[in-house]
């Protein structure tokens, strides 16, 4: 990544980073550890192989996860940066838990 690649914007900078749903739950499971291939697919119900073969390039390329080979498997961690996005990731937890209440608790009303 090259700085004039990036917008002037703080905002707009995390947002082309992590603006994908995919990538945010991709760094959401890594936050817990080290993993395969396989066990992240497995975490993210839905996501085809080949989306998440392109978001983990994605962030590897802009630096927020590395991936190595381990014999024949390949393991994804999160680098510095990447675990640097942990309050990010632990607010958009905590914020749409608290929507999930606001909903269920105006659900009701709006009937």
């Amino acid at each position: 990544m090259n700085i004039k690649d990036l917008p002037r914007n703080p905002v707009a900078v995390t947002i082309k980073m992590i603006g994908c749903r995919w990538k945010i739950m991709i760094i959401a499971d890594l936050l817990n550890g080290t993993k395969r291939f396989s066990e992240i697919k497995k975490s993210l119900r839905g996501i085809t192989q080949k989306v998440l073969t392109s978001k983990l390039r994605e962030l590897e390329q802009d630096g927020i996860l590395m991936r190595e080979e381990v014999g024949t498997k390949v393991e994804y961690t999160l680098t510095d940066i990447g675990y640097s996005l942990r309050p990010v990731i632990l607010s958009f937890y905590d914020w749409g838990k608290d929507y999930k209440k606001y909903v269920k608790l105006t659900d009701g009303l709006a009937g």
